[in-house]
């Protein structure tokens, strides 16, 4: 038996109806996991929202099924985005789906080449621009004001409206609101969809959204967005905002992935680190954005080398001591 997509699932509370098309590819759903190592290890009861489970491999796609569902509906003839990489997969695979083109504009030497690679597999037309992420997001805003292509960015209110369902999934699956929610903090589109479903179930969660210290620099490639446009918005959510160095984060990153065996992207690992600061306490989620493949780099950098030895039991044995 198939299982509904998001948007079924959800239909009461997205912007769509009856004319709607679904473009889906099995979003959603995603496991919530009990980490029981990491919560004796620093005094709460932690859970890990797994988003690296969605197709595209990251959070992106609860969004993106609406958002190209709606272009769709709307007549659409292709679809266009700035990226850092993970929304720029999921569009590129949810406009595959939709049979529509999908144009990628992506700062130069800024995105990870895993992602790089998921995004030219699924056929979208990158192109690579010299400055920041803000720039290229100004650009094609530019572009889709002329009506020939759909935005498919957080600005785009279809992509938050997607986004907050995995908030109504953590209560469905606890039986009731955690006391804190944790995510990393890029461009806050994803801080301002899980605000609008803490506010439509009516619960006072606290939400903490951890972002790079050095944003435009940081080795934190999906949250590496020097000026967030959803910077307002996420300060009128009272979320609290914390600053993490590229050293916690990465400490966050493999410690959940020794602790817990869940390989995130780096970024993903940034709500973990105000665990690790002690700056929550009682039943807290950590939501994992996106899976550790779409950063394959970083991996090779900083896990521990491989070890050279003779192929005999003796040699095995010893080596592994």
């Amino acid at each position: 038996m198939t299982p509904l997509s998001l948007i079924e699932r959800y239909r009461s509370v997205l912007p769509v109806d009856d004319a709607t098309p679904v473009i889906s590819l099995g979003e959603g759903s995603t496991p919530l996991l009990h980490a029981p190592r990491l919560s004796e290890r620093h005094g709460v009861d932690l859970w890990l929202k797994w988003e690296g489970a969605n197709p595209t491999g990251s959070y992106k796609d609860r969004g993106m099924t609406v958002a190209v569902s709606k272009a769709v509906e709307q007549g659409a003839e292709a679809i266009v985005c700035a990226s850092t990489g993970n929304t720029a997969a999921s569009a590129a695979a949810y406009g595959a789906r939709a049979g529509l083109p999908v144009l990628v504009l992506v700062p130069e030497g800024a995105v990870a080449g895993a992602k790089l690679a998921q995004v030219r597999m699924l056929g979208a037309r990158v192109l690579e621009a010299s400055g920041t992420f803000d720039q290229t997001l100004t650009a094609v805003r530019s572009l889709a004001e002329r009506g020939s292509h759909v935005l498919v960015n957080s600005l785009n209110p279809h992509r938050v409206a997607g986004q907050k369902t995995a908030v109504l999934e953590v209560v469905e699956e606890l039986g009731g609101p955690p006391d804190a929610l944790l995510l990393p903090y890029g461009g806050g589109g994803n801080t301002t969809a899980y605000a609008t479903a803490l506010g439509e179930l009516g619960v006072s969660t606290t939400l903490v959204s951890v972002e790079a210290a050095n944003r435009p620099q940081t080795l934190a490639s999906a949250i590496r967005i020097a000026d967030p446009v959803h910077a307002s918005r996420v300060a009128e959510t009272g979320a609290r905002v914390l600053s993490a160095s590229d050293d916690e984060i990465v400490d966050a990153w493999r410690e959940l992935a020794e602790g817990e065996g869940v390989f995130c992207e780096p970024s993903s690992a940034a709500g973990f680190v105000a665990v690790r600061r002690g700056a929550v306490f009682g039943r807290v989620v950590v939501t994992l954005t996106g899976h550790g493949l779409k950063d394959v780099a970083s991996a090779d950098r900083f896990a521990p080398p491989v070890q050279r030895v003779a192929p005999d039991p003796d040699a095995i044995a010893e080596a592994a001591r």
